[in-house]
């Protein structure tokens, strides 16, 4: 193939257009709707994977392949619909599959905020990207589709913390509030929505348990009272751990304070402690504050924690058994993480704990 002429390096192929141009090196640009987890490759490079989608292709969109010599020279898209604007990606098949390939030797991307459409500067972009007055129409025209386009992710099964059950791969709505170090390079983080997780039956024997206790808690040392003091007072705060084949995922990358989708996670049972696993397949797509999902979830629990048997679990209802009535039934309800982050408030008072 001759050399390309300058004005065809800068011209952007709509993903419709770009899927038949395979082992063509083209230009996109378009919405990132998920992400992958950085992870190291079985070579020597750093690997992970965007999924795109523009007005030509809105669903199911087209996955991106990005290679690089580190973790954080990989894209770090911060919100679900931000867009991205690539340019000499090559398009490949692998099976039935058409994506693009980044190359770091030659490819290059910015990463922009949707909502920014003054001055559309990227908040990250790569060594060799090159800003021209002329991607200013593209993004601009790319962001008026969005503000009319309701974006379809193919996901409608979409749990809370209080749906999930052992064994199963589901797709999650939560936030993500502490991500820490449990060991070296093992890292964990601690999610929430604002529901409880189902109650667990304990298998064991009372004699056993006396002699081998369950452990109350997943790791071996205790998380620090600042950070146990920052956790919500009501709804599980859940560990999100990794698969043990899969421990080269950059999980330090993700950001706390967000909320996010978890894309096919699965869920087990450690020592009768709910645990959601980080698959090597994992998807995710960081959600903004003002996201409908996320309005929803903050308003479910605005209203739980104001209600009378809000701060009941949420197994508990329509009541809980008779084993658990007291002769204060005036007495209001509190959760037992509020007491612990506010002994001097609850000093002297009387309670009641489920």
């Amino acid at each position: 193939m001759g050399r390309r002429s300058s004005r065809d390096d800068y011209k952007f192929l709509q993903i419709v257009d770009a899927r038949a141009a395979l082992n063509q090196k083209v230009n996109l640009i378009g919405v990132v709707i998920e992400t992958g987890l950085p992870k190291q490759s079985k070579g020597t490079d750093c690997f992970c994977t965007i999924k795109i989608i523009d007005e030509s292709y809105p669903s199911p969109g087209i996955s991106v392949n990005f290679f690089a010599a580190t973790m954080d020279k990989l894209p770090q898209v911060l919100t679900f619909g931000d867009i991205i604007q690539l340019s000499q990606v090559v398009m490949k098949t692998h099976g039935p599959e058409i994506y693009a390939l980044f190359n770091k030797k030659f490819s290059s991307f910015a990463i922009f905020d949707r909502k920014d459409n003054s001055s559309f500067l990227p908040y990250q972009c790569s060594l060799k990207y090159h800003a021209r007055e002329q991607d200013k129409k593209f993004i601009l025209g790319l962001m008026k589709w969005l503000d009319d386009h309701q974006i379809d992710t193919g996901l409608t099964d979409l749990h809370s913390l209080k749906e999930i059950r052992e064994g199963e791969h589901f797709n999650l709505i939560c936030k993500i509030l502490h991500i820490c170090e449990v060991e070296k390079d093992k890292w964990m983080l601690l999610v929430w929505d604002g529901t409880d997780t189902p109650p667990v039956t304990i298998k064991t024997k009372l004699e056993e348990e006396l002699e081998n206790p369950l452990p109350l808690q997943s790791v071996n040392s205790p998380l620090p009272r600042d950070i146990l003091c920052t956790l919500p007072p009501l709804g599980t705060v859940l560990r999100v751990t990794i698969d043990r084949c899969n421990e080269k995922l950059g999980v330090n990358f993700l950001k706390s304070n967000r909320w996010l989708k978890l894309i096919n996670i699965r869920c087990e049972l450690h020592t009768a402690l709910w645990h959601v696993v980080l698959m090597p397949f994992t998807k995710l797509s960081y959600l903004s504050d003002e996201d409908d999902i996320v309005l929803q979830r903050m308003r479910d629990h605005d209203e739980r924690r104001k209600s009378k048997w809000g701060w009941m679990p949420l197994s508990c209802f329509p009541w809980p058994s008779d084993i658990t009535e007291t002769d204060f039934p005036n007495v209001p309800f509190v959760s037992l993480m509020r007491v612990l982050v506010n002994p001097k408030l609850f000093s002297g008072l009387e309670m009641r704990i489920i």
